[in-house]
């Protein structure tokens, strides 16, 4: 299977609700469903389906979570060389030539992307527009709304 590029943080939050899952809500569901076991008729036990159900979610995501990991390719930005070229794990600063308007994205992996943090995925059409790029280049991304140009102002290694 092909390696899916991860930011250090991206393995780090996975990790922390991976832990959570197991160490925390699973114990915590298995006594629930032994509580609504000891309750008697389990037909009509409204605890223990909710509980159950609960229990079903809970290992599908551990299951999701370690498939993720096993897959992942952590790449650590902090760690390569400073050279003003747009790579995977940057935050890029854009300024949108038409309108003047600044833009800060990092470029993570997809499960990471979340546009409110400004986090774009490495699969997005501006992602896959600045890599490769350098600082003081003209970038032209197609949009729904159109073709827009940005400037790439800087590159940060975070």
């Amino acid at each position: 299977m092909n390696k899916v590029p991860m930011t250090v943080h991206g393995e780090q939050a996975l990790r922390e609700e991976l832990n959570q899952l197991k160490g925390e809500d699973r114990p915590r569901v298995i006594a629930a469903i032994a509580e609504a076991r000891e309750h008697g008729d389990l037909k009509e036990n409204a605890e223990y389906h909710a509980a159950r159900e609960q229990q079903g979610f809970i290992e599908g995501r551990i299951q999701e979570i370690e498939g993720k990991l096993s897959n992942a390719q952590v790449i650590d930005v902090a760690k390569m060389p400073k050279n003003g070229k747009v790579i995977f794990g940057v935050t890029v600063e854009l300024l949108n030539l038409e309108t003047d308007e600044e833009v800060s994205y990092r470029i993570v992996g997809e499960d990471e992307a979340s546009i409110r943090e400004g986090k774009i995925s490495v699969t997005s059409p501006i992602a896959r527009a600045l890599i490769g790029k350098s600082e003081g280049d003209v970038v032209n991304v197609r949009t729904p709304g159109g073709d827009v140009e940005y400037e790439i102002s800087s590159v940060d290694h975070l």
